[in-house]
């Protein structure tokens, strides 16, 4: 779970995970070095349940895709089976995760999608917000003819091995670009992809982190990514 100014989240997202009871689950937080706090708080609900929440602390803000990579590589050296990606905002729903393991016991990545039958974006948003999302997911769909209905999705179950298959130092992306990155990266190794439906919420407290360069980006870059791999 990246995190960057996630103070007023992360605390209830802890406990909601927690709450879930599932055997062997634990949070890995990558904060980059926060100002408002969210790193010290981590470390703070890190030393009352050391066995649940460990903290990764990086020295500045360095992206998103780096923060996942970062993770993805503890998680490896740290022997993990499963290796799930969400945010700390509660756009992601933490009850999928039981759908998720139960899911990855066929398949090799579970997408939490969007888009697939019986899932949604948040209800609340304006069209041009939802023409956006839907755009952007259509658009690199087209250009890497990928097969997911949700290629932008960052709410992902890998297994360990998707992970140690996949050269995550030719990983480059950052924002949308990134799960798109890792989508095509999958699907070149021929790993089979389960997308279980969510409901996409926004956020309620603390501040978005889209902007025009994470959005220009992601336009270029999935040029770029068909081409590299």
């Amino acid at each position: 779970m990246p995190t960057y100014n996630e103070r007023a989240n992360l605390a209830a997202m802890v406990r909601r995970l927690k709450e879930l009871g599932i055997p062997g689950l634990f949070l890995l937080v990558v904060d980059d070095s926060s100002p408002d706090g969210t790193g010290e708080l981590a470390d703070g609900l890190a030393q009352d349940d050391p066995a649940f929440l460990l903290v990764l602390h990086r020295p500045r803000k360095m992206g998103l895709g780096t923060a996942y990579v970062a993770g993805f590589r503890w998680a490896l050296a740290h022997d993990a089976d499963y290796v799930i990606e969400m945010d700390a905002d509660f756009s992601h729903p933490p009850e999928v995760l039981r759908l998720f393991l139960e899911k990855i016991r066929d398949y090799d990545v579970v997408v939490g999608s969007r888009f697939a039958r019986g899932g949604a974006l948040d209800p609340s948003w304006g069209i041009g917000r939802r023409l956006l999302s839907w755009g952007g997911n259509l658009y690199a769909r087209l250009l890497t003819g990928l097969p997911v209905l949700d290629v932008t999705a960052g709410f992902k179950c890998f297994r360990r091995a998707v992970l140690a298959a996949i050269d995550l130092d030719r990983v480059r992306s950052e924002g949308f670009a990134f799960q798109v990155e890792m989508a095509y990266a999958c699907h070149r190794k021929g790993f089979r992809v389960a997308e279980v439906p969510i409901r996409f919420v926004d956020r309620t407290q603390g501040k978005s982190k889209m902007s025009w360069k994470i959005i220009w980006e992601a336009f270029w870059r999935v040029v770029e990514i068909r081409g590299r791999y």
